[in-house]
């Protein structure tokens, strides 16, 4: 069983939902990332999601797609994503790290180093997931298989789009949880329509049989709560980036750790 799915697991008996923030490594500076995930533990996250940078990030709205280019420029790439896993896990032997990304990244780090590359030397780095935005489902069995291999999870998106079969062929490979596009567009782009979200999960159910998280337009503890009693996870990203950003000099860390705890605490009132 992968570190993903023994933290459902685990929240699931005890009544809770996951709290999944998302931070872009590297960004605002590649000194700051180690930092900033052992605060969102802190603050009560429960898995982190890890972006890596990539210069045409076509899923993300423009709060994402500046924290990317400012880890681009600092050198962020895939190789020195995983070496912020590795040193996470000195200390955090238990919070899952997944990678989110796309598939240049990937690509050429396997084209660097050697075929399958990237899934042993992040297997060994400590990652336990991996959501690759613009890897289609019909065309990843072996590389979920792969994956699996090495005890970690294949994750993918869904959106208001998805048809039933987009949602069986992801549910046939997809492992850890889905990730629900709440929103017709980019990262941080437009108002999240909860009810709507509501009556979309049994549809994504009857196919998917893994927790569904819910991520895109989620900016508050109340959103986040509500949310939270309909999905098994909850992802917030763009207005982490934007508190991090906005942070005073030395205090984007401890902003960060009480926007999770205040999150947190409204999700498990």
């Amino acid at each position: 069983m992968s570190r993903i799915a023994t933290v459902m697991a685990s929240l699931k008996g005890a009544g809770r939902k996951a709290l999944i923030p998302y931070l872009m490594a590297g960004f605002p500076e590649p000194s700051h990332t180690l930092g900033l995930m052992h605060a969102l533990v802190q603050g009560g996250a429960d898995i982190i999601e890890l972006g890596v940078p990539f210069s045409d990030p076509m899923a993300d709205g423009p709060v994402i797609q500046k924290a990317g280019e400012a880890a681009l420029r600092h050198g962020v790439g895939m190789g020195e994503v995983l070496a912020m896993v590795r040193e996470f896990r000195a200390t955090d032997s238990a919070t899952p790290i997944v990678l989110m990304g796309y598939a240049n990244p990937v690509e050429n780090y396997n084209l660097k180093h050697g075929v399958n590359s990237f899934v042993s030397d992040a297997a060994k780095a400590g990652v336990d997931g991996v959501l690759i935005v613009d890897y289609p489902p019909e065309e990843c069995v072996d590389f979920a298989a792969s994956l699996r291999a090495h005890e970690m999870d294949l994750i993918f998106l869904l959106a208001p789009t998805s048809t039933d079969k987009r949602m069986q062929q992801v549910a046939a490979v997809a492992s850890g949880y889905v990730y629900y596009v709440s929103l017709k567009g980019v990262t941080g782009s437009g108002a999240l329509n909860t009810d709507e979200v509501e009556a979309m999960l049994p549809r994504i159910r009857q196919h998917v049989h893994i927790p569904v998280g819910v991520g895109f337009g989620i900016r508050d503890a109340a959103t986040a709560k509500t949310i939270g009693q309909v999905a098994d996870a909850v992802v917030i990203g763009s207005k982490l980036i934007q508190l991090v950003e906005a942070a005073p000099s030395g205090q984007a860390t401890e902003h960060a750790r009480s926007f999770m705890a205040e999150i947190r605490q409204a999700m498990d009132a």
